[in-house]
């Protein structure tokens, strides 16, 4: 998804139209992850981008998108970017030490 969402609608309360943009963002990544994940894949991964315009589109964290689309509103933009670009992942496993820190299984194979 590539969209810019206005945050300005005439007739209607800005805070309904954030929430409404919010909406549509949790929909999307929802029916994203309800989607079957591709052989060889555990999950639905994302790479995401949000900014005022899709020149100044900064990388953020799935969980920072809401976030960074709450800060845009609050700075007076009259619309938001959001790139969400969905691609599936793989775990990777980590096993515990002796000291109870977690370390990458393929970095235990190199010793």
């Amino acid at each position: 998804m590539k969209k810019n969402f206005p945050l300005q609608a005439d007739g209607k309360h800005p805070d309904r139209v954030l929430e409404a943009v919010k909406h549509d963002i949790r929909k999307y990544f929802k029916r994203e992850r309800n989607r079957d994940v591709p052989k060889g894949a555990d999950f639905w991964d994302f790479d995401c981008k949000v900014g005022l315009n899709a020149d100044s589109a900064e990388v953020v964290r799935v969980s920072g998108v809401i976030e960074a689309v709450d800060a845009a509103a609050k700075a007076g933009a009259t619309s938001v970017y959001v790139e969400i670009l969905s691609k599936h992942g793989v775990r990777v496993l980590k096993a515990r030490d002796a000291s109870g820190s977690e370390t990458p299984l393929d970095a235990l194979s190199n010793d």
